[in-house]
C-alpha cells in the first residue's frame, strides 16, 4: 500500500499504551513498538498484536503464531492469558482499542492535516474523487491524499485499494494518513462507510469537514434497521468540525441536526448554498449553471448521468470551504478525468458497453434511467448479489432490474461463503414478483463471465449494456477462494470475440 508503516518508526511500548489507552505501564521493559497488528499473520517483530473477537474468529486463538512472529505485546479483552510469554493488556473495547492504537504509533496524523470524509450510500467514491481532483489540481507535488473504494493516492500517484472494504481497517487509515503527512500534503480526502463508522475504524481520525450525498437502505443486515443506519452515518457528521449536506434528501433534517458546526447546503431542487439550474446531460458530459450567493457561473463536468450533477456539487462545495476558489474548481471540474468502474464507458459501437459500480437498488434504478436509450434500443444489464450482505436488497436489485432493462442477466458478485444458488433464486424471485418472466425479461447465468458474453451476444446495434455491481473491484470471491478480476478487460475482451466470430461469417 501507498501508505505502509514508515519503515524506522518506532516507540516505545509504555509511551503508545500511555498516549493511546491511558494505561500507567511503567512496570514494562522499554520496548520499542514496530507497528500495530490484528492479523496475526501480518505481526513483525516489536508489532503489538490485538487479538481481536469478531464473529467468525477469535484473536486469541493465534496467539503462539503472533508471539512467534515476534509481536512485543498482545491487547485484548480477556483479563489475561497465563503463560502468555509477552505482556497482555486488558481492554474492553477491542476494536476501539486498535484504533487508538493506530492513531498513536502513527503520531495522530489526522491533527496535522486537514481531513475532509464522505459519507452517504450512494455517490460516496465519485463524491470523493472529484473533491481530490479539486484540491490536488495539476501539480506535481502532492497537496492532497485520497483513500476511497476505488482508488488511493497520494498527490497524483495512485492505485486501487488491496480489498473490498470502503473504508480500511484503523490500521490502515491512519498509516495512510501518516503517509500523507509525511509527503507534505495538505489535504486528506477520506471515503467514510457507514460500517466504519459502527465498526470504530474512523475513532480516531479527526474530520474537519464531512459532505454528506445522500441515504437509502443498504446494510440493514448489519445496523438492523433503517434508522440504525442513518444514525451511523450521521455520527460522522457529528465527529466533524463542519458539513456539506445534501438539501434534496428527504432525510437532511437529521444530517443537519447532527452536524456540530458550520453547515453548507447544496441542491438541485431545493433552496441551498449551492444549487445547479440548467442542467443538460449529454453523451459526452454534464453542463449546469452553478449557482451561489455571490453569483452563477457555467459548470461542466465530463460525466454521463444526470445524479453526478449532486456529487459534483458536493465536491465544489466542499472544496470552496477549503479555499478553492471558484473560477479555480470550476476549471478543474471541466478536466475530470472521472472513476474507475463509475458510470465507464468501454464502448459505443455497434452497441454502447458501461461499467459501473450500481450495487444498490436505488444506484441501479438511477443507473438505468441514466442509460436508457433514446433512439428504440434496448437495455440490458448484467448484475448479481454479494454474499454476505443484506439479503433484503436482492429482491429490489431485481425488481430495479426488470422495471429498468428490457433484460436482466442474474450472475454471479462476490457469493463469498453463500450459496450462489440460493442467491440466484433469491434474484430470481424477486423478478418475479416484480412481474419478470424468465427467459423474457430475465436469465440466469451463473458465471459472470459468460454473463457478460451472453449479455454482448444478444445486444443489437443500437442497444446498451450494462454490467453493473463489480465496477473498479480488482477480485471476485468465490466461495472460499478469490481470483482475479477486471470486469472492463473482460468486456472488452467479450467484444473482441464476438466481432471475431462475426468476422469468420456464418457456421464459424
Amino acid at each position: 500500500m501507498t501508505g505502509a508503516t514508515p519503515p524506522e518508526r518506532t516507540v516505545l511500548l509504555t509511551e503508545l499504551l500511555a498516549d493511546a489507552l491511558g494505561i500507567d505501564a511503567g512496570g514494562l521493559a522499554e520496548v520499542r513498538v514496530t507497528g500495530i497488528a490484528q492479523d496475526a499473520a501480518r505481526v513483525r517483530p516489536g508489532h503489538v498484536f490485538v487479538a481481536r473477537v469478531g464473529q467468525r474468529r477469535d484473536g486469541h486463538d493465534f496467539l503462539p503464531d503472533a508471539v512467534a512472529r515476534g509481536a512485543a505485546c498482545v491487547v485484548g479483552t480477556r483479563d489475561g492469558v497465563p503463560g502468555l510469554a509477552v505482556p497482555y493488556v486488558h481492554v474492553d473495547d477491542d476494536r476501539l482499542a486498535t484504533s487508538a492504537l493506530a492513531a498513536a504509533f502513527h503520531g495522530h496524523p489526522s491533527r496535522d492535516l486537514i481531513v475532509c470524509g464522505v459519507t452517504g450510500t450512494d455517490g460516496k467514491t465519485t463524491t470523493a474523487n472529484l473533491l481530490h481532483h479539486l484540491l490536488q489540481g495539476d501539480e506535481a507535488r502532492a497537496r492532497a491524499s485520497l483513500l476511497s473504494t476505488a482508488m488511493e493516492r497520494i498527490g497524483a500517484d495512485g492505485h486501487p485499494p488491496e480489498q473490498h472494504f470502503t473504508t480500511p481497517e484503523a490500521t490502515e487509515v491512519h498509516a495512510h494518513l501518516a503517509a500523507a503527512r509525511d509527503a507534505g500534503t495538505r489535504w486528506a480526502v477520506v471515503e467514510a462507510s457507514s460500517h466504519a463508522a459502527s465498526l470504530q475504524r474512523l475513532a480516531h481520525v479527526e474530520f474537519d469537514l464531512m459532505a454528506w450525498t445522500n441515504l437509502s437502505p443498504e446494510h440493514l443486515d448489519h445496523h438492523g434497521s433503517l434508522e440504525a443506519y442513518r444514525d451511523a452515518k450521521a455520527g460522522l457528521v457529528r465527529q466533524a468540525a463542519g458539513a456539506v449536506l445534501n438539501r434534496d434528501d428527504p432525510h437532511f433534517a437529521a444530517f443537519a441536526e447532527a452536524a456540530v458546526g458550520r453547515v453548507t447546503t447544496y441542491a438541485i431542487d431545493a433552496a441551498a448554498d449551492l444549487r445547479a439550474e440548467h442542467v443538460v446531460a449529454g453523451p459526452d458530459g454534464l453542463s449546469f449553471d452553478l449557482v451561489t450567493r455571490d453569483g452563477r457561473r457555467h459548470a461542466q463536468v465530463p460525466m454521463i448521468g444526470r445524479f453526478n450533477v449532486a456529487n459534483a456539487l458536493a465536491a465544489l462545495a466542499t472544496a470552496h470551504r477549503l479555499g478553492v476558489p471558484w473560477e479555480t474548481a470550476l476549471e478543474r471540474l471541466a478536466g475530470f478525468p472521472g472513476v474507475p468502474g463509475r458510470m465507464q464507458l468501454v464502448a459505443s459501437e455497434p452497441v454502447t458497453v458501461v461499467v459501473d459500480f450500481a450495487h444498490t437498488p436505488a444506484g441501479l434504478a438511477k443507473a438505468l434511467a441514466t442509460l436508457r436509450p433514446q433512439d428504440g434500443g434496448r437495455l440490458i444489464v448484467v448484475l448479481g448479489a454479494p454474499g454476505e450482505r443484506d439479503p433484503r436488497n436482492r429482491a429490489g436489485l431485481a425488481a430495479a432490474a426488470v422495471a429498468g432493462a428490457e433484460l436482466a442477466i442474474f450472475t454471479e458478485d462476490d457469493y463469498r461463503s453463500e450459496s450462489l444458488d440460493a442467491i440466484l433464486a433469491a434474484l430470481a424471485d424477486g423478478a418475479v414478483a416484480a412481474g419478470g418472466v424468465e427467459g423474457r425479461s430475465f436469465r440466469v447465468q451463473p458465471d459472470r463471465r459468460g454473463a457478460i458474453v451472453l449479455a454482448l451476444g444478444l445486444a443489437r446495434p443500437g442497444d446498451v449494456v450494462l454490467l453493473a455491481g463489480k465496477g473498479h473491484e480488482r477480485t471476485l470471491e468465490r466461495g472460499g477462494g478469490t481470483v482475479p478480476w477486471d470486469e472492463v478487460a473482460e468486456a472488452r475482451a467479450a467484444l473482441a470475440a464476438l466481432a471475431a466470430l462475426a468476422d469468420r461469417g456464418p457456421g464459424a
